[in-house]
């Protein structure tokens, strides 16, 4: 077995770009995604354990600390070592060191281990789209899907077109992300964020019934998640359906009340204002 695969492996946050209904930035803004691999007892993931303990609780000194074994070590050792440095610089905000760091990782990853150098190409182009770089993110992530395609994973070349998607949206390449996406979510059918991001990118070029078909399934695949929600109201806003676009809304503040979702689901219920009553006075 790889001596790479054994790696717990996390995409970094990315930047927010503002916007509210009508300009939306799901696309190039939202939570961290996760994706777990289950490692062996031994001395290298040992030492990520660690590392990684240590970054929850001082990502300053994890940061320091994987430097120092970077410089000591290399081979799987200094792989593991670049990819708790982008994690720890992640955590701090320092995108260039991350996505340094996750680079060298996928660089020095054998090229026989195509699906862990699509992890970290990832990873990298995140990184980069987080620090305001774009057009390097997308470079990147194209290669990341390459990777995943030499690797045979759908799952991983899915993940690494909706960021591609995020950084073309950036560069203002909405067709592009628009194909994008559309490659993503017919290699994941079953991946809610696939759909999510393509009705948001849908509702951006006005193509208010293909988003409604795409947020529709996004509803069946997450009924529960409150971004699907706020933009399934503001799709529903748009075409002037405005008590669905309310339902929506209080939807997300029903089932989340102590979450931004439901905070943002909260001002955009403000804007519409109360239903109004069309009732006979007796």
């Amino acid at each position: 077995m790889s001596l790479f695969l054994p790696l717990l492996l996390q995409v970094g946050p990315h930047p927010g770009y503002g916007g509210m209904p009508g300009t939306p930035d799901e696309l190039v803004n939202r939570p961290p995604r996760e994706t777990a691999i289950t490692a062996p007892v031994n001395s290298t993931s040992a030492w990520l354990s660690q590392c990684l303990d240590q970054l929850a609780e001082d990502p300053a000194r994890a940061h320091s600390q994987a430097q120092i074994r970077r410089t000591e070590t290399n081979g799987a050792d200094r792989v593991i070592a670049n990819h708790c440095l982008g994690l720890a610089s992640t955590e701090l905000g320092l995108w260039d060191d991350a996505r340094t760091a996750f680079l060298a990782a996928r660089d020095e990853t054998p090229a026989a281990e195509a699906t862990t150098r699509a992890r970290f190409g990832t990873m990298a182009g995140n990184a980069a789209l987080a620090g305001g770089d774009a057009q390097s993110a997308a470079l990147m992530l194209t290669t990341a899907i390459q990777d995943a395609r030499s690797g045979a994973s759908a799952t991983l070349e899915a993940l690494a077109g909706i960021d591609l998607a995020r950084a073309l949206v950036a560069l203002d390449r909405g067709e592009d992300a628009l194909t994008a996406l559309e490659t993503a979510t017919q290699l994941e059918p079953d991946m809610a964020d696939g759909w999510l991001f393509k009705a948001a990118l849908l509702r951006r070029l006005d193509r208010l019934a293909d988003a409604q078909s795409a947020i529709e399934r996004a509803v069946e695949l997450a009924p529960l998640n409150g971004e699907i929600g706020l933009e399934a109201g503001v799709i529903a806003i748009l075409s002037n359906r405005e008590e669905a676009a309310r339902k929506s809304w209080q939807s997300v503040v029903e089932a989340q009340p102590d979450s931004p979702a439901a905070q943002t689901a909260r001002g955009y219920l403000e804007q519409i204002g109360p239903a109004s009553d069309t009732a006979p006075n007796p």
